[in-house]
């Protein structure tokens, strides 16, 4: 005898495991990106508050050479540190909202650029008023990597054999369905793929303390401080 539950629900799962969790995350910069970023140590907060405009600017309509060679000739520096400085806090607010990291964690990404607080605190602002904005606009653009789009599970729990009257043998299967390429929200038909798992009771512990340990050690300190120095 066996009996079935079935669910059919959408989730994002990195906002659960946030939720759940309490799941941290750290902003990796190379040193490349922090040499870009230092620029904006060099200048006022109007400055950078122009840059951040610039910056949202070239993500909603693309990149206007034109724009760097006018903010060089105002603050009299080469165009290429103009430059940089854009393309680096474009890098920074766009990874930060697509990693939708909290307040605490994007101050804490900041740390190793070591900026000023007022610095740190112009970004954050910069940071909470747009982020939602930049998530909408990274959504429209393509990937050629499999997104997921939906996903189905189905509890099976059997409770009789023709071996053994009374038993309790609970298995889980899923239905993952990926999208592949095009742009999310665009309303054209995307390419879809579905791939189903089975897994038995036992092994689903499993991979949950494992999760749950590899969670708890993502939150240590020690791994933070790792983050902020690795390359």
């Amino acid at each position: 005898m066996r009996i079935s539950f079935f669910c059919r629900a959408k989730f994002d799962f990195w906002k659960i495991l946030k939720v759940t969790f309490g799941v941290n995350m750290l902003l990796v910069l190379s040193e490349e990106h922090k040499e870009h970023l230092n620029f904006l140590n060099k200048v006022d907060a109007a400055v950078v508050g122009e840059f951040g405009r610039i910056a949202l600017e070239f993500l909603r309509r693309g990149i206007s050479p034109k724009v760097y060679e006018g903010a060089a000739r105002k603050l009299s520096v080469p165009v290429e540190a103009v430059r940089h400085g854009v393309e680096g806090l474009m890098y920074l607010m766009t990874q930060s909202s697509k990693h939708m990291l909290s307040e605490v964690d994007f101050v804490d990404s900041l740390l190793s650029l070591e900026f000023g607080d007022e610095l740190n605190q112009s970004l954050l602002q910069m940071y909470q008023q747009h982020r939602g904005e930049i998530r909408s606009i990274l959504s429209l653009v393509p990937s050629s990597l499999p997104a997921y789009h939906n996903l189905e599970w189905r509890l099976d729990v059997q409770l009789a054999s023709r071996c053994l009257r009374q038993q309790v043998a609970p298995t889980l299967a899923t239905r993952l369905h990926l999208t592949h390429g095009g742009a999310r929200g665009s309303g054209a038909e995307q390419p879809s793929s579905r791939r189903v798992l089975h897994v038995d009771l036992a092994t689903l512990l499993h991979l949950i303390s494992i999760l749950e340990g590899a969670l708890a050690a993502l939150k240590s300190t020690h791994t933070r401080r790792i983050l902020r120095n690795v390359k």
